[in-house]
């Protein structure tokens, strides 16, 4: 495993050769020039080759190791660790390096903060707007004016983001259908999550599934 441009001694030692394999945007063209035999892809924040797997720069070292606990340990224990770094606990490998806005701090107004604690009490109903805002005891334009300078997203985004959060962890340790899991979590449909799934984590939740099933990872062991 390498983090960053430790891509170059893992492809130095020949572990990369016929595999696809990151580094961070500044040293791609260089590793890729160096070593041909590569297939270096320049834009996840992490690549898993089963038991061989490289990451972007730091930050993004930091969500490999975190992929790794996931995989090997569920969701609880990744969350753990998540919170004791202060990191976000999940961002997929497929995650462009490239970050068109910063994630924004968590917020600190009470009032927003109750409207948002309410909808993860109740993720697995229909959630409005309006919903919220009563939550918060403010009005709909009130509400959507404080929200974003709060949180720098929109109600509603956030909220599908939470639903997403929510169902990672079925999709990996529950024996529950995706349509199962879509209901539990608030979505309309199966074919609704399916499109907000594959957008946010640029992968389908059978695929995300099969990451914690013995697909993708089979090559590389706990103990490794």
């Amino acid at each position: 495993m390498s983090i960053c441009s430790g891509a170059f001694a893992l492809a130095a030692a020949g572990v990369l050769d016929g595999r696809s394999a990151t580094t961070h945007w500044i040293y791609v063209d260089l590793l890729q020039s160096r070593y041909p035999e590569i297939d270096v892809d320049p834009a996840p924040l992490y690549v898993d080759e089963g038991n061989v797997l490289t990451s972007a720069g730091c930050a993004a070292g930091l969500d490999l190791c975190l992929h790794i606990v996931r995989s090997d340990h569920g969701a609880q224990i990744a969350n753990d660790v998540a919170r004791r770094l202060v990191i976000s606990p999940h961002r997929a490998g497929g995650q462009a390096q490239y970050i068109d806005s910063p994630v924004p701090e968590p917020t600190t107004d009470g009032r927003i903060a109750a409207g948002m604690d309410w909808a993860l009490a109740n993720l697995d109903r229909a959630i409005t707007l309006d919903d919220m805002a009563a939550q918060s005891l403010m009005s709909r334009r009130t509400y959507l004016r404080q929200f974003a300078d709060a949180t720098g997203t929109t109600p509603i985004k956030w909220l599908i983001d939470q639903r997403i959060q929510a169902s990672l962890g079925l999709l990996e340790s529950s024996s529950l259908t995706i349509e199962q899991i879509a209901t539990r979590v608030g979505f309309e449909s199966p074919v609704t999550y399916r499109h907000h799934f594959v957008r946010g984590m640029k992968t389908t939740p059978s695929g995300y599934r099969n990451c914690f099933t013995g697909g993708p990872r089979t090559g590389r062991r706990a103990t490794d």
